[in-house]
Parts: C-alpha cells; sequence; structure tokens
C-alpha cells in the first residue's frame, strides 16, 4: 500500500497518556439536559424535571448517564498527538461506548486520564480509538469510562508494508455492528428536535463548527450544519430511561452507540427499544427522510420496577 498519509503510527500508539481536570456545576448538568431534549415539549413533565430543577424532596439535580460524554470533551485534543495529522472538516464520529461504574455526581473537579487505545489504516481513512477514564480528583477510583472510535477521512494509507497498520489495546466490549430483532419493538418513542438543537448543545463544551457554521458544514460535505452525534446519542438514552428504565437513570450500567448517518436539527427521531433480559437493543430513524442514525446496546445494572 502507498504510504500517503503523514501518520506515524508508532508516535501516536506511544504517546503516553494525558490527564486534564474538568470542573463543572449543576448549572452544566442542567444545560446538557435540555441540550438532549429535556423538558423541550413540557417543562413540567414529571418524568424529565429533575434533570434541570430541584423538585420537592430531591436533594440534587439527577444526572443523565450520557453526561459522562462531556466529561472527555475537554481532555482530548488530538493536535497533541504526535505523529497525527488529518484534515478537522473530514473528521467523524463513529462509535462510543460508555461504562458507568457509580451515578455521576452533579457537581465537582473530575480528573480524566486519556490514552491511545487503537489506531487503524483502512486505506482512504484512519481510525482513531481514545479511551477517557474519569476519577474523582483526589481519588484511583474510576467514576466512568468513555471509548471514542474517530473516523478520519483522508487521513489512511500509512502502512508501511502491503499488510494495513492495525492495533488494539483494549478489552473487547459488544459488537456495536447491531442488528435489530425482526420482532416488533418492546416501546418506541418519537421526539422532534429543535432548529436551534446543536446549537444549544453546543455550549456544554463541543464547539466544532461543523455543528454551527454553514460555509464549513458545505465543506465538509452537508447542506447545512448536522447535529452533535453524542447529542442524538443523549435523545436515544433519554427515551430508554424514560419508556424501560422507569425515569430511573441509575439503572443504566453502560452504552454502546454506533453513529451510522447525520441528523439535520429540526428533525425527528423515532427511538425503537427491544428488551432482552438486562439489555436494552436499540435504534434511531430520522422520521423525514426513513433513515437509521444510529443503533446500538444500554445495559442495565438490575431491572427496572416498573417492568
Amino acid at each position: 500500500m502507498e504510504n500517503t498519509s503523514l501518520i506515524n503510527p508508532e508516535l501516536v500508539v506511544n504517546h503516553k497518556s494525558q490527564q486534564r481536570l474538568f470542573t463543572y456545576d449543576e448549572r452544566d448538568v442542567t444545560l446538557y439536559a435540555l441540550g438532549i431534549g429535556a423538558c423541550a415539549t413540557n417543562a413540567l413533565d414529571d418524568k424529565e424535571l429533575k434533570y434541570v430543577y430541584h423538585e420537592d424532596g430531591q436533594k440534587f439535580i439527577k444526572v443523565l448517564p450520557t453526561f459522562a460524554t462531556i466529561y472527555s470533551l475537554g481532555s482530548i485534543n488530538i493536535d497533541e498527538i504526535p505523529g497525527m495529522s488529518f484534515d478537522p472538516r473530514l473528521l467523524l464520529h463513529g462509535q462510543q461506548f460508555i461504562e458507568i461504574y457509580k451515578p455521576l455526581p452533579t457537581h465537582g473537579c473530575i480528573r480524566n486520564k486519556t490514552t491511545v487505545v487503537g489506531l487503524h489504516d483502512k486505506g482512504k481513512a484512519a481510525i482513531l480509538e481514545l479511551e477517557v477514564v474519569s476519577y474523582g480528583e483526589s481519588s484511583d477510583e474510576p467514576i466512568c469510562m468513555n471509548r471514542l472510535t474517530l473516523y478520519l477521512r483522508g487521513a489512511g494509507g500509512f502502512s508501511k508494508s502491503p499488510r494495513p497498520y492495525s492495533y488494539t489495546n483494549y478489552r473487547s466490549n459488544r459488537n456495536l455492528a447491531f442488528k435489530h430483532p425482526k420482532t416488533h419493538p418492546f416501546a418506541v418513542y418519537e421526539e422532534c428536535t429543535q432548529p436551534s438543537q446543536a446549537l444549544v448543545y453546543r455550549l456544554s463544551g463541543d464547539y466544532n463548527p461543523l455543528h454551527s457554521d454553514p460555509t464549513f458544514a458545505g465543506m465538509a460535505g452537508f447542506s447545512r450544519p448536522i447535529l452533535h452525534g453524542l447529542c442524538t446519542l443523549g435523545f436515544a438514552v433519554r427515551a430508554i430511561i424514560r419508556c424501560i428504565c422507569g425515569g430511573d437513570p441509575d439503572i443504566v450500567k453502560s452504552i454502546s452507540g454506533r453513529l451510522l448517518l447525520h441528523v439535520y436539527p429540526g428533525e425527528t427521531l423515532i427511538t425503537e427499544m427491544w428488551l432482552e433480559g438486562l439489555s436494552v437493543m436499540y435504534q434511531v430513524k430520522v422520521k423525514e427522510r426513513s433513515k437509521t442514525v444510529l443503533s446500538g446496546v444500554v445495559d442495565l445494572n438490575r431491572p427496572a420496577s416498573t417492568l
């Protein structure tokens, strides 16, 4: 294979782990919940008001488990990884895996440790896998873990031998190439995103202009700015908590999501769910285009009391 990429795999995979602190409060938790649609159609929603307001008898605002993805945002700077070379306009978020070890705190200072755990030469593209483990500032006990798969278009071709370069350094998790069952879904939840959804969600820390700048989005091949993939994931997991978990976010143990296609802000999301034991298989479709945009599995740590 011709070496057309400037990626140096030895430098990338041998890069030492990065550690950074991330501080947040209840305002950040509330803004995130609003960014993934909580209380968007009903400000009095008794299943979701707890994510944005202290209800009677509730000591703290409840934290949605996908808020864990926000921990990693300020901890990852691919440009700082030696040996990396790519066009940021051609970067796509392909997959996300999250493990929740304990309920996320409502506020605090989090210490994030980021490690390169995978790099693969796919010819026309490169795939970079990063793992972020989050701890309390002065604790060695992990709170959660994020693993991101990034698809770097145009960055492949860096192999120096006929066999494409491939490196993985993590234990295998669920196969994200999910095929939904042929049976009817256990539950279906339909929800419309707002035209300003990406503009609200970006305030949680993902300021990629692909989601706000029409010119930048056009250069990346889209007709207009697209919704963050992790925002779509937040919508899906919130629907699962609502329909399967009886509104209890602490039941969620792990989340996997494979981002298949972009979503335009203002489009309607239909989340289909299949319950098998303590696993919820799901897929999200865009109603207006009849396209599947996201699929994956949410594992629960116990059955919901309402099931």
